[in-house]
């Protein structure tokens, strides 16, 4: 198996970090703090330029953090699928990525399975009433 380049450790221990309790408890210390020094610093521009310019920092590093670790997950849930599919008797294999089709391809295959599950709901309705019939 190969070993994850430097980005993508990073990446998954930082997205990992980020989601977890502390983070929120530093983050809002940190905005507090801030908050509480306004008096000290005459709410001036710069005190407002301090928080504006590490916020803005952080967000624009966290949207590349975050698309990575979702990219990678969503990754592992379609391969996940795709053996699921590959590996049940009756399964239609053409399903296996279908994420790599076309907006188009994709459409048409959603509506064939819309209509094979509604087929397949008016069965089970016809169905239903001699069941009951029965006992």
């Amino acid at each position: 198996m190969r070993e994850p380049s430097v980005f993508a450790r990073i990446a998954q221990g930082a997205s990992c970090q980020a989601g977890r309790s502390w983070a929120f408890v530093a983050a809002a210390t940190v905005v507090l703090v801030w908050a509480a020094t306004g008096p000290v610093f005459g709410f001036s521009d710069t005190w407002q330029l301090v928080i504006n310019t590490g916020t803005t920092i952080i967000t624009f590093l966290m949207v590349f953090l975050i698309q990575h670790a979702q990219n990678r997950d969503t990754q592992a849930i379609h391969a996940k699928l795709d053996e699921l599919i590959r590996a049940t008797q009756g399964a239609h294999n053409r399903l296996i990525a279908l994420e790599d089709q076309s907006e188009e391809e994709l459409a048409r295959t959603r509506e064939e399975l819309r209509r094979v599950a509604e087929a397949s709901q008016a069965v089970v309705r016809e169905a239903l009433p001699l069941a009951g019939a029965r006992r």
